[in-house]
Parts: structure tokens; sequence; C-alpha cells
């Protein structure tokens, strides 16, 4: 269920879009550069810090882009974006749909189909009982969670508060194409879960993990690395211009695409090793310290 790396984007033309200008690369050769959020450029407060603040807008005055690549849907990532000052292209949901969060504007989305999911859950359900499983939908907003899921649901799970979140048959979960599928347990470890899926041998999707108490399914194929792979094509940005920070198993596959990928000290071990750098960990500023080098160089 792993995706193949995706090839080098494109340069097309993108004089069709006047308001996401790319200027000229500066001397360290990055137009563009591409952070997970949670546990890399987010500190263990869960909160953009005043060096990361500066970093960032460091390297947006020198004419680089800065997107935001995460498992998060639009309702967690604003009030980072505020933070962090994201206003031009962000990857939600694992690079399963494209976001422009000042305009509003999609440039892309990749679903599950209805019956993969069926499929997914039933021969899933057969190994462990009482999973429990909700849908993302209608451009990141929507949310349908399965009976019983809220009651298992924290605040920081989905950043939604779970007397919001309703409930209802998995039939109604499932009967409808996601942008991502979630899938948790309400005592079974998520890593014996994932386990459990991959061993199932099913294809038609891609599934992840990101460091939350669940397990994440996208349409097959989806990672940061082909979302950020079209956002690059549409802004005109070559794969060798892109600089990516991340942490968890889900960023694994933007970190080989990009090209310079940097794990952060508290990246899992799969991640580290497909890194081209590992840098200080999300509390020592990591992110803030490479991009501050690469300004300097």
């Amino acid at each position: 269920m792993t995706a193949a790396r995706p090839e080098r984007p494109e340069r097309p033309d993108h004089s069709e879009h006047p308001r996401h200008p790319v200027r000229p690369a500066p001397a360290s050769g990055i137009r563009l550069i591409a952070t997970d959020l949670d546990g890399t450029l987010l500190n263990r407060a869960g909160t953009v810090s005043p060096r990361t603040r500066a970093a960032l807008d460091a390297a947006r005055d020198a004419g680089i882009v800065t997107v935001p690549v995460t498992a998060r849907q639009p309702i967690g990532l604003r009030p980072i974006a505020a933070q962090a000052g994201f206003d031009d292209w962000a990857l939600c949901g694992n690079g399963a749909y494209g976001v422009h969060l000042a305009t509003g504007e999609h440039l892309f989305a990749e679903e599950i189909p209805a019956s993969v999911q069926r499929d997914l859950a039933d021969a899933l359900t057969a190994i462990i009982l009482d999973l429990l499983f909700a849908s993302v939908r209608d451009a990141g907003e929507g949310f349908v969670a399965q009976e019983g899921y809220a009651a298992v649901a924290d605040v920081s799970d989905h950043k939604r508060r779970p007397e919001t979140m309703g409930g209802v048959p998995l039939a109604d979960v499932l009967a409808a194409p996601s942008l991502k599928l979630v899938i948790r347990h309400p005592s079974v470890p998520v890593s014996e879960i994932f386990a459990a899926l991959r061993s199932l041998g099913l294809e038609g999707f891609e599934a992840t993990l990101s460091g939350a108490p669940f397990v994440e399914v996208m349409a097959q194929g989806v990672t940061k690395a082909t979302g950020l792979a079209q956002v690059c094509a549409h802004l005109g940005v070559g794969r060798d211009e892109v600089l990516a920070f991340g942490d968890a198993l889900n960023d694994l596959e933007m970190i080989e695409w990009a090209g310079h990928g940097v794990a952060v000290a508290n990246a899992v071990d799969a991640t580290r090793r497909a890194a081209d750098e590992v840098a200080p960990s999300n509390d020592e500023d990591g992110v803030a310290q490479v991009v501050e080098r690469m300004l300097e160089g």
C-alpha cells in the first residue's frame, strides 16, 4: 500500500495564476518550503514559537513559498495558519486535497470510493471487533462519525469537540466517498490496527500513521508527496527546489521526494532514515534553525 515515488513535476505555464507568484530562487536554490505541523513545526505545546514565525517570515520575504502539509483538516489548520503566517496553498488530509488559505480555492481532491471503504471495513472488522470509523468529506469541512466514536475522541484528535460529532451507523459512514477515513479502537493500540490493515493484502487505498490515535486511510497512491508534487507543478517549482520537514510516518514519502528532506530529531526511525538531514527537535526550533541557515547561505 505504499505509493510509488512521484516523478519530478513538470514546470507548467502558471501565468494564469498571477496571485500566486513564485520569484526566482534565492542563493540557496530553494523556492518552496513544505512543512508538517504537529511534531515538526509546532512545539510540544502545539504552538508556533516566535523564532519559527520569524524564520518563516524571513523565508517569505526572500520570495520562498511556505506550504503547510498536514494530516489536519481546515478546521484544525486555520488557527495554526494564523500563528505561522501561512496564507498561500496548503495540503490537508495527508496530501488528499490542496486548498488556498486566502481564497478558498481548491486545487485538487482525491477521494476513497465508497466501495473500497466497505471492502476495507468488512475485512478489518472480521479481524478486530469493535473498531470505530469516521469519514472526512465535503472539502474537509464535513466529519461523519460512527456511533460511539465521540465517546473515545478528544478535542485534540480532530480539533473538533466530541459533543459536536454526533454518531451514525457504520453503513452511513461508509456510504459516501471520503477524503480521509480514520479507524480507531477503544483499547487496541493503533499500531496493531495498522499492522492488521496492511496484512489484508487489499488494494485501492493508502494507509499511514501521523502520531494520532487512529489509522488514516486515503485514496490509492495519495501521500503528502503526491499532493506536494501537484502544488509544485501548479506553481512551476521543481522538485530540487523544495525543502521539506517532517517527523511521522505520514511524512516519509514527502521527505524522500523533496530536493532536501529534513527530519526533526524527534522523528520516527523510518522518517529519520529517509531524510537528507536530521535537524534539532521541534521543541528546539529545528525547522527555524535549518531555514535560518539556508537563508544565511
